[in-house]
């Protein structure tokens, strides 16, 4: 029994780095290409994207709620960060304004869920079919180039011989973990998913706190549009589709659960890697386009399977 209880504790803490490292040593064994050096800076700028988005999920998932407007929120301000840019705006002063506006949107979310009482997963609904038309109609259905090279620096440039972005959620990841370890915040992130109504009762700032978490999902779902954009010099009105079930999926694999107050940032970064791996493995392998959703569900589930088997009490 207590070996069994040890072996539990191991895939607790652990499982997720051991199925990486299972699966990169498989990937290895199937591609020579897999772990050489640019291929490894390739698939960690595949994941820079979801993980951006995914840290602002994990807040929100904590406080067991859900935000499926991030896709639409990432295409709007997009799109409004791209026209501005066009206009001669400065690119610190154009930037500020797409990050603005995904934190407002992420703050309509929280009061209609706070004071509006709507359920999380209605909210967002809603937005992101809001969030989707308004990108549409705002940029025309055209996509937006010819971008000033300053701000596709952001995408395109390096340090220290590794893609900026991948700096960018390194420092987003570095500050939200510090957030949610070492702050009054992250306890009242905790305590509201364990127990919202134990919270109100105790005083805690149940109503400010879920708005915020919901501001800063929509920052990062604008950072990350910016991230892409400068990557590919377009913003598209139809851009980030799906991207809201990809960085829900990297928080579950990750270890959060849905019922809120039980998941980790090191666990979502963890596991926006992994679905990082498995893009990247689809795309070297050549794997048929029929069967890399299999594959990428099939993964899933497994690490699904892993952390609840670490989860169960003798």
């Amino acid at each position: 029994m207590t070996q069994a209880l040890d072996i539990r504790q191991i895939l607790r803490r652990f499982g997720l780095l051991l199925a990486i490292i299972l699966l990169a040593a498989v990937l290895s064994g199937l591609s020579e290409q897999f772990l050489t050096m640019q291929n490894v800076l390739n698939l960690l700028l595949q994941a820079t994207v979801n993980a951006t988005i995914a840290a602002g999920m994990t807040l929100v998932i904590l406080t067991a709620g859900i935000d499926l407007s991030v896709g639409s929120v990432l295409a709007l301000t997009a799109v409004v960060t791209a026209d501005v840019l066009q206009m001669g705006v400065p690119v610190p002063l154009a930037v500020l304004a797409g990050l603005g506006l995904g934190a407002a949107v992420g703050v309509v979310n929280g009061l209609l869920i706070t004071h509006g009482r709507i359920p999380p997963f209605i909210t967002t609904l809603g937005m992101m079919t809001l969030a989707r038309g308004l990108a549409l109609s705002y940029a025309g259905g055209q996509p937006i180039t010819g971008l000033p090279e300053a701000f596709l620096g952001i995408g395109t440039s390096h340090i220290l011989g590794i893609p900026s972005p991948v700096w960018i959620t390194a420092l987003i990841y570095g500050v939200g973990i510090f957030l949610l370890s070492r702050t009054t915040l992250g306890r009242y992130v905790y305590a509201i998913g364990n127990n919202p109504v134990a919270s109100r009762v105790a005083g805690l700032p149940v109503r400010a706190t879920t708005i915020a978490v919901y501001a800063v999902s929509g920052t990062l779902a604008a950072l990350a549009g910016m991230i892409l954009v400068a990557r590919l010099d377009s913003a598209q009105p139809v851009m980030g589709i799906r991207y809201e079930l990809d960085a829900i999926a990297a928080v579950v694999v990750g270890g959060a659960a849905l019922t809120g107050g039980e998941g980790t940032l090191w666990g979502t970064v963890l596991g926006a890697l992994i679905m990082a791996m498995i893009a990247n493995a689809i795309n070297i392998l050549n794997v048929s386009p029929f069967y890399a959703q299999v594959l990428q569900g099939g993964v899933i589930i497994a690490a699904l399977l892993i952390h609840s088997f670490g989860r169960r009490r003798t």
